[in-house]
């Protein structure tokens, strides 16, 4: 497909949803990242074919064979953005072109496929609108939505894969600080990076979040966050 095409979404609803008195028990003390909705967006690419199979299907593990690239080659990428509830009743999200642009810049950092746009933002509509009542009420509420992609074929190689799966979840939250937004305690590590000129410190990849986590756990001892 060209980068100006749109997708068809195949609707699958979740046959067995969750109730929803048990919603709204998740929903009281949703916490962040741990509660998840019904649904899950998938959309498929293969070099020749494009991207295609997209669908907006029940919630669930993905079956992976063991020697996918991504689990030895580490091409994979993602966004995270929120939709809120309006006065009005409505839902919105902000600036999601933004993050599609990002995600559109990060893949190409990553010899990935490039996602258009237009599908990426469709993609958290189509999912937004079939899990609307998991967005929280409360006024510090909202919706996370996390579209990511990884190189899916099947291979022991150095090279960009020739297969990818594009996915969104969604995950209700409460406030990101839960006390209130208070001033951080900033440690900075003379032994650490995960950006320099030439590498992927502008793309949005789990690899430059894993190389932070060591620098992460030495601010802990130090006691930064306190």
């Amino acid at each position: 497909m060209s980068g100006g095409d749109k997708l068809d979404f195949e609707i699958r609803p979740n046959p067995a949803p969750v109730s929803a008195a048990d919603r709204a028990a998740l929903l009281a003390n949703p916490g962040f990242g741990r509660v998840f909705t019904d649904h899950m967006v998938t959309v498929r690419y293969a070099d020749g074919k494009g991207w295609y199979d997209a669908r907006v299907e029940a919630r669930g593990p993905i079956p992976m064979d063991p020697a996918s690239a991504v689990l030895h080659y580490a091409q994979e990428i993602f966004e995270g953005l929120k939709a809120y509830r309006t006065a009005d009743g409505g839902v919105t999200m902000f600036r999601p072109d933004a993050n599609a642009a990002r995600f559109v810049e990060s893949a190409q950092r990553m010899a990935m496929p490039a996602l258009p746009p237009e599908v990426f933002v469709d993609s958290l509509h189509k999912l937004i609108e079939i899990d609307r009542e998991w967005i929280p009420t409360g006024e510090d509420g909202s919706l996370y939505l996390r579209p990511f992609m990884f190189a899916s074929e099947v291979f022991l190689g150095v090279r960009p894969a020739n297969e990818y799966l594009y996915m969104v979840i969604a995950s209700p939250v409460g406030a990101y600080f839960s006390g209130g937004v208070k001033p951080v305690t900033v440690w900075v590590s003379p032994d650490y990076t995960r950006a320099a000129p030439g590498g992927t410190g502008a793309a949005k990849c789990g690899g430059n979040y894993a190389a932070s986590l060591a620098a992460q756990a030495e601010a802990i001892d130090a006691g930064c966050d306190q």
